[in-house]
């Protein structure tokens, strides 16, 4: 990690949901990441104001290239910028690679459960993508909840992982597909035990979202029998 700040020039912008889009920055200097890491982020407007927010890295590895995705916070101050007004050629500072608990190896044979909550499932993403793309073998099973389709990040890529060798499952809190054959409502120990890799398989658990969200599932895992030292959580607020 540098604890310098670092230029970066959006080089993309694109849509990944109804209120979210997806960046990609060029950023020279960058000394790479893990997956699951995240960033600080700093814009500086034209009368002198900064302001600094982190963001969870979608990707991972040694590239100068890096992809945060976005969701709006209505009455945020920085993720409207970047939702409605970024263009490729803007320029921000970045600072990072960021935190080294809420990360996965490649190297760690041992099963892995992801467990998202909106766009909570940008840094497990970057689980996902650097687990399909290493040679490791350990089982990888991603749970991610949503309120509709259309809230749903990066939901084409998460729906072809199954073709990469890791299982998804959804859960929809608010409405769901029309060919949607389960429940709609929030995530419940009995839901949630379905859907998730058994306690019995000691796996490695990340939980990622808003505050409450994260809370009540891991404090579910702990119910089901999953050691607390075996749950890692990252949660956020607004931006």
């Amino acid at each position: 990690m540098t604890s310098d700040w670092l230029p970066a020039t959006i080089t993309s912008v694109r849509p990944t949901a109804s209120h979210a889009v997806v960046l990609t920055l060029d950023v020279p200097g960058w000394a790479g990441s893990l997956p699951g890491q995240h960033l600080d982020v700093r814009l500086t407007a034209e009368d002198g104001y900064r302001a600094e927010r982190s963001y969870s890295l979608a990707d991972s590895g040694s590239s100068t290239t890096i992809e945060l995705a976005i969701d709006e916070v209505p009455d945020g101050e920085v993720s409207p910028y970047f939702v409605r007004d970024a263009r490729p050629g803007d320029t921000v500072e970045v600072k990072g690679p960021l935190g080294g608990y809420f990360v996965w190896h490649d190297t760690d044979p041992s099963p892995v459960q992801l467990i998202a909550g909106g766009s909570g499932v940008v840094p497990l993403l970057s689980m996902a993508r650097a687990r399909a793309a290493s040679s490791s073998a350990a089982p990888m099973r991603l749970l991610t909840s949503v309120r509709s389709p259309a809230d749903a990040l990066y939901r084409d890529e998460i729906a072809a992982l199954a073709a990469r060798g890791i299982d998804v499952d959804w859960i929809y809190t608010r409405s769901a597909p029309e060919t949607w054959a389960g429940r709609v409502g929030r995530v419940d120990a009995a839901g949630l035990a379905a859907s998730t890799l058994s306690p019995s398989v000691r796996p490695l658990v990340f939980v990622c979202g808003p505050t409450p969200f994260v809370e009540a599932v891991a404090g579910m895992l702990v119910d089901l029998g999953h050691p607390p030292l075996r749950v890692r959580t990252e949660r956020f607020g607004g931006a």
